[in-house]
Parts: C-alpha cells; structure tokens; sequence
C-alpha cells in the first residue's frame, strides 16, 4: 500500500483577506470557500486545494514551497508582474532532458517561496 497524491496543502497566512487578493485575484486561482468566523479559506488548484489559514498556534505555521504549472509561462510572468507580484527573475530553463523545464520565483505577501512552472517540448 502507499499513501494516495496530494490532495490539500496548508500555506499559513498573517492578513487573510490579503492573502485572498493575491491567491484569488492577482494569480486567480478559484476560490471555494471561507469558513465563516474562522481565519480559513479554501481555493481549488487542479486536483489539489490550497488551504490559507491564519494558525492557531505557532506550531502549526507552515513554509512550503509552491510550484504551479502554466501553459505559457512567458505570457503568465508578464501578467503576474503587471498585477505587482514581486517575481524574482524571468523564466529561465531549469532542466533539458527529453523536454525543457522552465521556471519563474516570485513571494506571496507572507514571504512564501512560489513558483511558475513550464514543460515544453524540444525543439
């Protein structure tokens, strides 16, 4: 037996309703729900769902690493540096093997490390 794929990921956040502007607005990810009175939200990306959340306790504050996947990262990097998000450089390859990957840094307002990511073919 193994554990199934991923299907939520925790990101803490300080400021839920800026977190929410982000997620939601500059990089659009669909947004599922709010609990209401709690410092959660929820958002559906591909078969995974982002949980925000302001922790209760220190000992659940998360830092994780994101990687999202684009059709078109050049177009996706001038979008996202259009709405302000601080991207760290453009695309660049990151790998060439049987296909190129390329990928893009940029932080949410909370300092989580995120990324664009794009597997194109050769040639």
């Amino acid at each position: 037996m193994a554990v199934g794929p991923v299907g939520q990921v925790h990101i803490s956040v300080t400021d839920l309703d800026r977190a929410i502007g982000f997620y939601r607005d500059v990089l659009g990810i669909p947004m599922l729900f709010r609990v209401p009175g709690r410092p959660m939200v929820f958002f559906q990306s591909g078969q995974v769902r982002l949980y925000l959340g302001v922790p209760e306790t220190p000992a659940y504050r998360s830092q994780v690493m994101v990687y999202f996947t684009v059709e078109d990262i050049d177009a996706e990097y001038a979008r996202l540096v259009a709405a302000g998000a601080p991207m760290a450089k453009p695309p660049h390859i990151v790998h060439k093997g049987e296909s190129e990957l390329w990928m893009t840094f940029f932080t949410d307002p909370d300092g989580h490390n995120l990324a664009l990511m794009e597997e194109r073919p050769l040639g």
